[in-house]
């Protein structure tokens, strides 16, 4: 079997919500309850939190859990993941955000499953159906196109694709699909990815992910029924505190 490790970057600097990944859900830090959620999966090998911050490490070490102190100088999430992966035997790599306090097996099972068995994706993602018109416009929230294969296509904060005969209606319901910022890399195909510079579609659109695409890499688009919700601002965190008795 394929060695599967999650790593979830947190650190400290957040424009939209001071300390995130201390800030309380239900008298528990938003970083403990990813982490241990994570781990509650039971798809990975191991779960590391990487940080930059002592904080945080030691919020993870006396919920019993395991943090790696990374370079504070790491421009991306992604950075600090691959500095973690470098000193570690695992063939496949899972970057869980660190401001997604409610992640679960069904959200993850579909990603993991695809790189344990398709050995020929080197890249993999989530991504879920867009029912409702404000989020398909709201440039916030990432939009991917698929191929035929579920091989994407593009992602982009414009609200894609665009219907040209009925572009403020949904079809069948479906307005297209909300990319959900989780990765799985293979491990050597993570050293690869983080050792380019940023290219030009992924500074134009603020998306790292372009980056692969611009180059050649194909990425594989797991789809699910449903998100959870990513905490990035106070009135995320007052709705992750109403729905903390939902905690797996």
């Amino acid at each position: 079997m394929l060695k599967v490790l999650a790593v979830i970057p947190a650190r400290m600097g957040s424009t939209r919500l001071s300390g995130k990944p201390l800030a309380t859900i239900q008298g528990k830090a938003m970083v403990r309850l990813v982490y241990e959620n994570a781990v509650a999966t039971e798809l990975f090998d191991d779960v590391i939190v990487a940080t930059d911050d002592e904080r945080i490490r030691d919020v993870i070490a006396e919920a019993g859990g395991r943090a790696v102190m990374t370079s504070p100088d790491h421009p991306s999430g992604t950075d600090r993941v691959a500095e973690v992966a470098k000193k570690s035997a695992a063939e496949v790599i899972v970057n869980i955000q660190g401001d997604l306090p409610f992640v679960n097996h069904a959200l993850l099972a579909p990603l993991v499953g695809t790189m344990v068995s398709e050995l020929t994706v080197s890249m993999a993602t989530i991504a879920v159906p867009i029912r409702d018109r404000e989020s398909w416009r709201n440039p916030n929230v990432v939009k991917v196109v698929t191929d035929s294969n579920g091989l994407a296509l593009y992602f982009s904060r414009a609200p894609i694709p665009a219907h040209r005969d009925a572009p403020d209606e949904a079809v069948e319901g479906v307005f297209g699909l909300q990319h959900v910022g989780i990765y799985a890399y293979r491990h050597d195909f993570l050293l690869r990815f983080t050792s380019w510079a940023p290219t030009r579609l992924e500074q134009i659109e603020r998306l790292e992910q372009l980056r692969a695409l611009e180059h050649g890499v194909k990425i594989y688009v797991a789809r699910v029924s449903e998100a959870v919700l990513e905490v990035d601002t106070e009135e995320d965190l007052a709705r992750a505190n109403e729905l903390g008795g939902d905690i797996v």
